[in-house]
């Protein structure tokens, strides 16, 4: 076999409650360190995307999630400044009275949609969280 470079495989997870309020967390890290971002993080070896979007969420946030919908994938070479990365994004319920900033998170909030245009959010985050909404009210129709 040759040599091959491949993306590396990351998931997101929005968090919604019954208003349409979702949970961010403050990047600990660079890249974006101080930016607020989506749950999420690196798929590893043998894991499925929907475990790792449920298992990031827990320890970023420490709220356990369950999956209800898939928003997108997200591909473009340059999304993430650390190379190639292709990211599965996921809509997901769960008890936001739990959340805790943990991991790779120095912080913890909930932002409505409102919010969103006064902050600036890491990677393509907006772009990922506007398609969410829009998943999110289709889903309620």
């Amino acid at each position: 076999m040759g040599d091959y470079k491949n993306p590396s495989l990351t998931v997101d997870t929005i968090i919604f409650d019954e208003s349409e309020n979702i949970i961010l967390i403050k990047r600990k890290n660079n890249p974006y360190k101080d930016h607020w971002a989506l749950p999420g993080g690196f798929v590893e070896y043998g894991e499925t995307v929907e475990n790792a979007a449920i298992r990031e969420t827990k320890e970023e946030t420490n709220i356990d999630v369950t999956l209800t919908s898939l928003v997108n994938v997200y591909s473009k070479p340059d999304r993430d400044p650390r190379g190639h990365t292709v990211t599965v994004a996921y809509i997901a319920k769960g008890d936001f009275n739990q959340m805790k900033a943990a991991d790779d998170a120095c912080d913890i909030k909930i932002f409505s949609k409102s919010d969103l245009k006064k902050i600036d959010l890491a990677f393509d985050h907006a772009k990922i969280i506007e398609d969410a909404f829009k998943v999110n009210n289709n889903i309620k129709k």
